[in-house]
């Protein structure tokens, strides 16, 4: 086998070492200066507040947008600078250049007050912004706010040739370290221990009398040491050798005693032998009453394997009635279902009645009107006074059938779209501040009696890709379980729902003020058929079919909170875009 040098193991793992540790440190170093010219930039950034907000504050002052893309063109131009975000005192943004970063949610519409650093982004953008203030007459009047951005390519692109040094520094050192040790090592090691190998190779162990090994080396060291040792083993096996040829001699002289040992011996197995015969009978007795006994273990095995099978028939017995159980789960949720569209359905009939009744009314007093405008006609005693009268009580009527007309079409196309979601689960986009208007509004006639409030808080410009039909059935769940269960003793309740756009999710917060929930409704709040109104006919399936809507239908999660007197609040988050599987 192939032996790898003492030596070139040493070196390997001490310039391992090295490299490690050469590596750190520049790495360090070139950290260091990464930040170290970050924090300089920052310091140019803060630098040119003083430099051209004297410039850029008269320019917005005096309204000179053309000025003032000037003088943001101008910064631009500077090395520094990636890009440029002006606004004006409401915070609307006057021109924003190069590569930005949307600060409309950091500052929303506030102006700074101060000079602020942004932090670096993921797209290696960090900035500074600062106020711009307009003195007149000894007052100061913010007009703005300017915010600059440089990059981590500007920081890179400055450190550039510090990397280059430091790394062909390195470079340099490790080369001519590694040469040194090599010259070293060869001197100081590989040469003499490969001849003081040579020396012990050519040792005749037949003839060991007067042999010794020599290190020629100016010094002594621990090679010399390690010759002395071996010379001095040299002197140790040729004793050892002296004392085998005695010891063999002894054990000639021992062998013969063991002869007389072994004869002995013979004797004493044969006596044995005997009363190893009778043992052997002991055992085959024994022998048998095991197998008598794995007979009747046997047997009782047999009889455990048809109880389990027993149990297995039961065990299917129990998963069907399971499966039956699930069956008619499902039809109860699609009977509540269906019962929640039927008090839909009567609701929007009674909503719509309203305006279809003074729709009516108003065209038969406009017929009325009409025939005896015609009577005074055809009789020659229309005058313009009568004229002028019928014209006016005619826009009167026309304007309240139109708006009449308008609401019950408005009704009647919220209720049709509510309905189809809510008996179908198709998939497809919808506008969800605009959706939830049209659900309250068709939950209207449950709550136009009561003094309730309804706050929704969502983005106008969400869209969602899912099944409007387990959205709709979900707020309605919700609503009418505040309506029934929250507010049942409270004159005046208040419900906020508050959506929140996050990128690829939608948070939604439901909360009311009601009476709330013990600990021990709470843990049950989502179990099938619990419900704290089944004397008045509750179901109990309200917040089941909405936990599953929300698991099963949107694939997403929901959470609940309560206390007694502090009313509930549900937080929903579910996908954005659900495609269905084919």
């Amino acid at each position: 086998m192939q032996q790898k040098s003492l030596s070139r193991k040493l070196l390997t793992k001490v310039l391992s070492v090295y490299f490690i540790l050469t590596f750190v440190v520049t790495l360090g170093q070139i950290v260091a200066e990464y930040f170290n010219t970050k924090d300089h930039i920052n310091g140019e950034l803060a630098t040119l507040q003083q430099t051209f907000s004297g410039s850029l504050t008269r320019a917005i002052w005096e309204l000179n947008t053309q000025q003032a893309l000037i003088i943001a063109d101008g910064l631009l131009a500077i090395p520094a600078i990636e890009g440029i975000i002006v606004r004006d005192d409401s915070g609307a943004v006057i021109t924003q250049l190069g590569r930005y970063i949307d600060i409309s949610e950091r500052y929303s519409n506030q102006l700074v007050q101060e000079g602020i650093r942004l932090t670096e982004q993921n797209s290696g953008l960090f900035g500074y912004t600062f106020p711009l203030i307009f003195e007149f007459s000894g007052r100061a009047t913010q007009v703005g706010d300017v915010t600059l951005f440089s990059s981590r390519a500007v920081v890179l692109d400055r450190i550039k040739v510090g990397i280059y040094f430091l790394v062909g520094n390195a470079v340099l050192k490790t080369t001519f370290l590694i040469i040194l040790f090599l010259l070293a090592f060869r001197s100081q090691l590989t040469l003499p221990l490969s001849e003081l190998t040579q020396q012990i190779e050519d040792l005749e162990l037949d003839h060991l009398e007067g042999t010794k090994v020599e290190v020629r080396h100016d010094e002594a060291n621990e090679l010399s040491v390690m010759a002395d040792a071996f010379n001095r083993l040299i002197a140790r096996v040729q004793d050892y050798k002296v004392q085998l040829e005695s010891t063999q001699k002894q054990l000639l002289h021992s062998n013969e005693k063991l002869d007389q040992h072994n004869l002995l011996l013979e004797q004493e197995v044969a006596r044995k032998t005997s009363g190893l015969s009778q043992a052997m009978m002991d055992l085959q007795q024994q022998k048998q009453e095991l197998e008598v006994k794995q007979q009747a273990l046997r047997e009782e095995i047999e009889r455990r394997r048809h109880s389990e099978e027993a149990l297995r028939g039961k065990q299917s017995e129990l998963e069907k009635t399971v499966d039956d159980l699930k069956q008619a789960q499902d039809r109860l949720v699609q009977s509540e279902k269906m019962a929640a569209l039927g008090g839909f359905v009567a609701g929007i009939t009674h909503e719509v009645n309203t305006p279809v009744g003074i729709g009516v009314t108003a065209t038969s007093f406009l017929a009325e009107k009409l025939a005896a405008l015609d009577a005074a006609y055809k009789d020659k005693t229309l005058s313009p006074k009568v004229l002028e009268h019928f014209i006016e009580e005619a826009k009167q009527s026309t304007s309240l059938l139109q708006s009449n007309l308008t609401r019950a079409s408005e009704l009647i196309a919220s209720f049709k779209q509510i309905a189809v979601d809510q008996t179908s689960d198709a998939i497809r986009t919808i506008n969800l501040a605009e959706y939830l208007h049209e659900v309250i509004r068709s939950l209207q006639p449950n709550f136009k009696k009561t003094r309730h409030h309804i706050d929704v808080n969502c983005p106008e410009s969400l869209m969602l890709s899912c099944p409007a039909g387990a959205i709709s059935q979900i707020f309605t769940n919700l609503l009418m379980n505040s309506l029934i269960h929250g507010f049942e003793e409270l004159e005046e309740g208040y419900i906020r729902i508050t959506v929140l756009d996050e990128g690829q999710m939608v948070d939604i917060t439901y909360s009311d003020n009601g009476r709330g929930l013990t600990q021990e409704q709470l843990e049950k709040l989502f179990h099938p058929f619990f419900t704290t109104k089944r004397d008045q006919g509750g179901s109990g399936l309200g917040t089941h079919i909405t936990y599953n809507l929300v698991r099963q239908t949107l694939g997403g999660s929901i959470q609940v909170s309560s206390e007694p007197g502090h009313g509930l609040s549900y937080h929903i988050r579910f996908p954005k875009n659900l495609k269905r599987n084919s």
